[in-house]
């Protein structure tokens, strides 16, 4: 008999105030929608790490005089270093054709690019990443080389701008996540003054505390959960209609995004959800209105 009244009184209370209901639903969607995205690049940026700097590789430019005795000598530093698990090397009209592949989508700036414009050079993966500048400074006084140049640089450049973009997410999830807490317990006050006869009634009679609080509570909750739902929906459908489709080109830069990470979005969501509008609702009952 309480449960069902509890239950009676949280559809009564969502009804009643239902313009503040959906503001606070579409508020709580919003700034979960954007935590789970920060979550989810969170995830990616480690996943691509993970992949790119495993195969990073050192690349080594030859002068565009580089003769053949001294090439030998550099390949031969090369497979002798005790720091290279593995090396490969590149002529100019390979690094032209590879060239031709990646660009082949702007057959204007392919046809910009002649045959002696890039220069032949030995590709190395060492067995340690983490050692490239020992490696550089073995090699790097060779005489035939034009530059030595390390990936991780590069990629250290794109991988801090992933960092810029989830701190900026998470700030937005932040100020979003205030908002709906400002909405949720505006909310709860004005459905706990709409009805503060029955509740004043239930406290003369001897009704507890909780007993009062949980349609309140519940009310709130359930605002949560709905706000999550709709959160890892919108997360869904992006990652499927932007990323499998529209977007799928950048596969060949960024790493998939696994089914497994965007569903493990929903009871992520709807915990935070339902836990911060519970904790809310709570303390908006304890210290504003003194149930």
């Amino acid at each position: 008999m309480r449960l069902k009244y509890v239950l009676n009184e949280v559809l009564v209370g969502l009804w009643r105030n239902v313009t503040m209901t959906v503001a606070m639903i579409i508020t709580m969607s919003v700034s979960l929608t954007m935590l789970g995205a920060s979550v989810l690049l969170y995830l990616q940026v480690d996943q691509m790490k993970s992949y790119y700097y495993g195969n990073i590789e050192v690349s080594i430019f030859l002068r565009s005089d580089v003769t053949e005795a001294q090439r030998q000598a550099i390949d031969q530093a090369i497979s002798s270093n005790p720091l290279v698990a593995e090396r490969t090397y590149e002529t100019r009209e390979e690094a032209l054709k590879r060239f031709q592949e990646l660009w082949k989508d702007s057959p204007e700036f392919v046809k910009s690019v002649g045959p002696n414009s890039l220069p032949e050079s030995f590709r190395v993966k060492l067995k340690n990443p983490e050692e490239y500048k020992t490696f550089a400074d073995q090699i790097q006084g060779l005489q035939g080389i034009q530059d030595v140049i390390d990936q991780r640089t590069l990629l250290e450049k794109v991988f801090n701008i992933f960092n810029a973009i989830q701190v900026g997410a998470l700030v937005v999830a932040g100020v979003m996540a205030l908002a709906a807490l400002l909405l949720v317990g505006n909310t709860i006050q004005v459905a706990a003054y709409s009805k503060r006869r029955e509740v004043a009634v239930m406290k003369l009679v001897g009704a507890s505390n909780w007993f009062i609080q949980a349609p309140f509570v519940l009310e709130a909750v359930v605002a949560g959960l709905i706000g999550a739902i709709l959160g890892f929906i919108a997360l869904f459908v992006s990652k499927v209609v932007l990323f499998d489709n529209k977007l799928q080109a950048l596969t060949n830069i960024l790493t998939p995004i696994d089914n497994g990470n965007v569903w493990l979005m929903l009871p992520l969501l709807a915990g935070v959800g339902a836990v911060v509008s519970a904790v809310t609702a709570w303390v908006t009952l304890r210290f504003y209105l003194k149930v």
